[in-house]
This record gives structure tokens, C-alpha cells and sequence, in this order.
């Protein structure tokens, strides 16, 4: 092992299948909330995949990353306007990019959880 930090085999898996992973972080207020979300790329060969009714994988993807943050009190309601800004945000070429960028955020990768397992609101 080099000491660098590494992704769990089933995130990876699902970067690698282009499905898009979200953390939650501090927030700069104790009235925000705060999360990060990684967004493989995806390309023509993952369409054509999806329109055959199968997903690709793909150990070469790029990644788009975000930093936002919320309105803490909007988020458990109904509200469509979250006070969402946009703190920072990435490119990652390929996967080593991508812990390069997360450990220059002071992220984990082994924090990060499918968007549907956070309150991530996107």
C-alpha cells in the first residue's frame, strides 16, 4: 500500500459505471449545509449502451466535481429555491485526478455515499 487513500471497491465500481456519488461536509454557516458530488462523464459509447438496455464500464472516465452549498431550513421542505451557491468547482481527467482533487479538498474518498443515501437535494 503507498498511503494513499483509496475508494471502496463498490464506489469505485460505481464511478466506473457512470452513476454520480455525493459527501456531505462542514458547511461555512450553522445555518448551511454542504456537499460534494462527483459526475463521471459520460460519452456516445454510454448511450449507445443505454439504448441497447446495458450499462458500460469504463475505467478511463473524467470526472466533474461540485462543492455546493444550501439553505439548512429549505432543505427538509418542499421549497424549490434551496439558496444554492456554488463554492468550487473541479476536472478530473481519470481516477488518479480524482483523489488528487479530493485530497487537495481534504475529502475522503471513502465518504461518499449514492445520492439517494444523503440529502444531497440534486
Amino acid at each position: 500500500m503507498n498511503g494513499e487513500p483509496a475508494w471502496p471497491v463498490d464506489k469505485l465500481n460505481a464511478l466506473r459505471l457512470g452513476r454520480r456519488l455525493v459527501v456531505e461536509i462542514p458547511s461555512s454557516g450553522p445555518d448551511r449545509r454542504a456537499f460534494v458530488d462527483v459526475t463521471p462523464h459520460r460519452t456516445g459509447s454510454d448511450a449507445r449502451a443505454e439504448a441497447e438496455g446495458w450499462v458500460r464500464s469504463d475505467a478511463g472516465r473524467a470526472f466533474r466535481l461540485h462543492h455546493r452549498e444550501y439553505d439548512g431550513d429549505r432543505l427538509d421542505g418542499f421549497d424549490h429555491d434551496v439558496g444554492e451557491v456554488l463554492v468550487r468547482s473541479a476536472e478530473a481527467g481519470d481516477e488518479a485526478g480524482l483523489l488528487a482533487v479530493l485530497v487537495a479538498w481534504g475529502i475522503g474518498p471513502g465518504s461518499f455515499v449514492h445520492p439517494w443515501d444523503s440529502d444531497d437535494p440534486r
